[in-house]
């Protein structure tokens, strides 16, 4: 209701101000209707680009070029005897055939490359119309003499600035209406996040491609006016530096506002009317205005002025509980895949996947780091072309199709990170989900009160019109799920729904996960919380390093050494334990107190405790999720703690910046190796000495080379097209390179085959042995236990046990950490 109240009063105000400015007309004379027709068409030109600009995200600096293909339009249909009321229309759909066509091309690329590509069109238009010959009258243009009749009689300056002010008050309501209607919040949902809009059906190409149409119409229609108006045209009429205003006054009106456009016209066509007395200096004016504009409020002035009124109260969600049905069930299939594989270039992603996701069942796909569960989940739902195998739902083959043609066919996902369309509200978000891919879908009656119940069924209680982008971790994951189950799917991939959540709302997940599957869904779950996996999985598939490992039920799945191997690894490495015990000093250099860090209101460490002495290795364990890399990223400086002290060489480093930390000598090797890509092997070794303070001596790179032989080899190449384990070679060369007071290790196995995963060891075990002081973190616990002096187990962001490798190396608790408690 509140919304309806607030679309009547939009229209009624554009109506007012519509009304304010044909009076305005009424009461001038002479030049001012010309200024007053300016600022309108300059209005309905701006709507058009808010189009483009405030609800798809697409930057042009083109836009010129589609003013002047109307404005031409119109005169050269007019000069061959074509009326002007006929050529109106038909310059605005010559325009929004040419913007379809830009979008072609320009659909391909994002960012500056879209800009340049528009830059480039508006060239191209220009010196077109240069180049026309007696078609556009060349550099000369074209005299318009004819004015337009209208019932006989001669339309005047008058009556076209008429004719502008409804059409800029018509563009204003339309742009509402379009704002508000499904196209409109689709167009806004493939801006904010263009990959979960593809999921729920909708064609991103299709709707990029609409908006620009839609955006070229508005502006050709407003060119066409101006023959008339200015009785001459040229393509000096139409300059890049008029591209440029039009891009500003969305922006200072307010990029995707309603009345945006007309703010900015009245900024842009007032000002430097204002300023004429100054031409000269004009431009100068108006760029400081609009650089004090943009400093003082960034949203554009009415998006400013928005934020300072009242807002409605947002409506709640329903308070069902968990008996709360799942609206829109349907008849279910399975989903059968059968051989699926994938390869990146020279590297195999997956390989040999079969799996049936039954109706009705939680099938899990669980994995170590690097194990292609996402990469399976990305193919089955379009967004990846397997390279071999088939995609079946029921009788249909789905593999190799696009990602909104999955979606139409019945398969809904969530994301690792989540996907919302944060400047819809939550309501807005799941009822997007209904009808997968339709644009032109009216919107019912029941339609909020079907996602009310979405919402009261995943156990959403927040408000219902409050923008997605707002809401805490834990509602973004359930609106998520909301969203996804709002097209009725057969099959629904969840990956990874209860990262960054508490064990409290991990619960909760689990059962509701239950509920979806009882209610007739097959559910495919990808997630590394193993108490969650076990808890309500009917069936679980283990993957490592791209290949199915072992398949069954949970309990089966826990005792299979294949699985335990693949989690916490082999000791079948060259490393070996210290020859005799680690005996020194008791005095840690480096101190973790009670540390609390997160990425959001739910911390993924809490009170943490951990020391590390001079010249030990530390092995800090745990399974995925469990909150290793984020300690050492806390450590590193890279994550700012909630709570807690980090003591480092008696000083505490936790409020310092990175670069500091890395200077006074906690180094760290990034999990993913993170080499430079452009630059040689050399370059990126020598680059680790950047923040020592002491120049480099080549001999120090000479030993580097010794100790990885594979980068000498290399060493002249750059350092991207080294394979996977010669990366991480030369990631730890670079922090060797830095002379740490300590290393520290971060999941350096990941991703790596065995053969390399020893060799690495082997170094880790030689470095160690030279008296380098090592916080190691990997998922493999075998083989870091294997090289290390002590350890740390980390379970749900907790140390749940402590002591020497021999003695976690032992204990089943390490198990239980990694696959779950029996």
């Amino acid at each position: 209701m509140h919304r309806l109240r607030s679309a009547s009063a939009m229209r009624f105000g554009i109506a007012g101000l519509t009304a304010a400015a044909l009076g305005l007309v009424a009461l001038t004379t002479g030049y001012s209707h010309f200024v007053i027709a300016l600022v309108a068409l300059t209005t309905v030109a701006g709507v058009g680009l808010n189009v483009l600009l405030g609800l798809t995200g697409l930057i042009s600096f083109g836009h010129a070029g589609f003013y002047a293909i109307g404005a031409y339009a119109s005169a050269i249909l007019t000069l061959h005897g074509v009326g002007f009321w006929l050529a109106l229309p038909a310059s605005a759909l010559i325009a929004a055939l040419v913007g379809g066509l830009v979008a072609v091309p320009a659909m391909r690329v994002k960012g500056p490359y879209l800009a340049m590509l528009t830059i480039a069109f508006g060239f191209i238009v220009e010196h077109g119309l240069i180049e026309g010959g007696e078609l556009t009258g060349g550099q000369n243009g074209l005299v318009v003499t004819d004015a337009p009749t209208l019932l006989g009689e001669p339309v005047t300056a008058a009556g076209l600035a008429v004719l502008a002010v409804i059409a800029a008050g018509a563009s204003l309501v339309g742009f509402d209406l379009l704002a508000r209607s499904r196209l409109g919040r689709a167009m806004r949902a493939v801006r904010d996040a263009d990959v979960a809009a593809a999921a729920l059906g909708f064609d991103p190409v299709r709707v990029k491609t609409l908006a620009f149409a839609i955006s070229a119409a508005l502006t050709g229609f407003a060119g066409a006016v101006l023959p008339p108006l200015m009785l001459f045209i040229a393509p000096s009429s139409f300059p890049f530096s008029q591209s440029i205003l039009s891009v500003l006054s969305v922006i200072v009106g307010g990029a995707g506002t309603v009345l945006g456009p007309l703010l900015g016209a009245l900024v842009t066509v007032l000002l430097p009317e204002a300023l004429s007395g100054l031409a000269e200096y004009r431009l100068l004016f108006f760029g400081i205005a609009t650089l004090a504009v943009l400093w003082l409020v960034p949203s554009g002035l009415v998006g400013s002025l928005a934020r300072l009124l009242p807002r409605g109260r947002d409506a709640l969600a329903g308070g069902g509980s968990g008996e709360v049905s799942l609206p829109g069930t349907t008849a279910r299939e399975a989903l059968v895949l059968e051989g699926l594989g994938i390869r990146f270039g020279g590297i195999t992603a997956a390989e040999g996947v079969d799996l049936t996701a039954r109706p009705a069942a939680v099938t899990s796909v669980i994995g170590p780091n690097g194990a292609g569960k996402t990469t399976v989940l990305n193919m089955i739902s379009g967004f990846y072309r397997p390279s071999a195998g088939t995609i079946r739902l029921g009788g249909r083959d789905l593999d190799g199709r696009p990602a909104h043609v999955v979606a139409r066919a019945g398969i809904a996902r969530t994301y690792q990170t989540t996907r919302l369309f944060g400047s819809l509200p939550v309501v807005d978000n799941v009822a997007l989900g209904f009808a997968p891919g339709k644009l032109w879908r009216r919107a019912r009656a029941q339609d909020r009160e079907t996602a009310t119940a979405l919402l009261a069924f995943v156990g959403y209680r927040g408000a219902l019109d409050r923008l997605a982008a707002e809401l805490p971790h834990v509602d973004r994951r359930l609106v998520e799920i909301a969203r996804a189950l709002a097209g009725s799917p057969t099959i629904l991939l969840l990956d990874e729904p209860a990262a960054g959540l508490s064990r409290a709302d991990t619960d909760r997940l689990a059962g509701l996960i239950r509920r979806i599957a009882d209610q007739g869904v097959a559910v495919v779950l990808v997630e590394h919380d193993m108490p969650l996996v076990m808890g309500i999985s009917d069936h679980i598939l283990v993957m490592d390093a791209g290949r199915p490992i072992a398949r069954g039920t949970p309990a089966e799945i826990r005792r299979d050494p294949a699985v335990l191997r693949a989690y916490l690894g082999g000791a079948d490495t060259p490393a070996r334990p210290r020859s005799t015990p680690w005996q020194g000093s008791a005095d840690a250099v480096l101190s973790v107190l009670r540390l609390t860090a997160g990425y959001g209101a739910a911390p993924v460490l809490e009170g943490i405790d951990l020391d590390v002495r001079p010249g030990e290795t530390v092995a800090l364990l745990g399974a995925n999720g469990a909150g290793k890399s984020t300690a050492m990223r806390a450590l590193a400086g890279l994550l700012r703690p909630v709570a807690g002290a980090i003591v480092f060489d008696d000083r505490r480093v936790d409020a310092l910046s990175a670069h500091r930390i890395a200077r006074s000598g906690l180094v760290l090797v990034p999990e993913g190796r993170q080499v430079f890509p452009e630059l040689s092997v050399v370059e990126n070794i020598r680059l680790g000495a950047f923040g020592r303070g002491t120049p480099i001596h080549p001999a120090e790179v000479e030993r580097l080379l010794d100790r990885f032989p594979r980068l000498r080899d290399r060493a002249g190449s750059r350092a991207g097209l080294l394979s996977g384990g010669e990366q991480q070679m030369l990631a730890i060369a670079r922090g060797l390179m830095a002379h740490p007071r300590i290393l520290l290790l971060d999941e350096p196995s990941l991703g790596l085959a065995p053969a390399m995963i020893n060799t690495l060891y082997a170094t880790v075990a030689e470095l160690r042995d030279e008296g380098v002081t090592i916080l190691i973190v990997d998922q493999m616990a075998a083989l870091a236990l294997t090289v290390a002096d002590r350890g740390y187990v980390l379970e749900q962001g907790r140390v749940v046990a402590r002591g020497t490798a021999a003695e976690l190396s032992a204990d089943q608790g390490l198990e239980a950490a990694y696959l779950g408690a029996a």
